[in-house]
């Protein structure tokens, strides 16, 4: 073999080296990186509700609430706290407004309060204003529900979100924000209701 012939084999041998390598690299690459961004946590983990699922079964029925009182609506159910000073009454204006936000699909919608005190006069005139459907907290509610939140109800009477109340009014506008988001999306989507 003369001297070209042997540096013309190398150099093939060594071209095919590196095709094969970057032949390997173009298909691992990819899953590597793939790999390395979800360990990471480089992308959205496709959660698009605002609230939080519940994770064990939870139903009007086993509330106490009787589920023909609402026709096959969705329920967003605020339960209020004890007693219903001023932030409650804020969070109850800022969920009322959340509701009259869905426009055309508030008439599959039902705001629904579940007291716990009597409301006096004065809160239960307010609040009789708006579309809330005012309702005492039946005894077998409190074991399941423990504190002040607001809750989405689909129309089989299945109660699967929950959204805690913010620390302070000044959150209660992206409260708002959120439970509508979570809103829009259901009736977006439902045939129900």
């Amino acid at each position: 073999m003369s001297p070209k012939e042997v540096s013309d084999n190398n150099n093939h041998s060594k071209s095919s080296r590196r095709s094969l390598f970057l032949m390997l690299a173009a298909f691992a690459l990819p899953i590597i990186l793939a790999k390395f961004a979800l360990e990471q946590q480089w992308l959205d983990t496709g959660v698009t509700n605002k609230g939080t699922l519940l994770t064990n079964e939870l139903t009007l029925k086993q509330l106490g609430i009787k589920t023909t009182d609402f026709e096959q609506h969705w329920l967003i159910m605020y339960s209020l706290p004890k007693s219903c000073a001023i932030n409650c009454q804020d969070t109850l204006e800022a969920v009322h407004n959340t509701y009259v936000a869905l426009g055309k699909e508030m008439p599959r919608v039902f705001p629904v309060a579940l007291y716990q005190n009597k409301l006096s006069d004065e809160q239960h005139q307010k609040i009789s204003q708006s579309k809330w459907q005012l309702l005492a907290m039946p005894e077998q509610a409190k074991q399941y529900i423990t504190k002040p939140q607001v809750f989405i109800v689909d129309p089989l009477g299945n109660v699967f979100l929950s959204h805690q109340l913010p620390v302070n009014t000044e959150q209660l506008p992206q409260f708002g924000k959120q439970i509508l988001a979570d809103m829009k999306k259901l009736l977006k989507y439902s045939k129900v209701g």
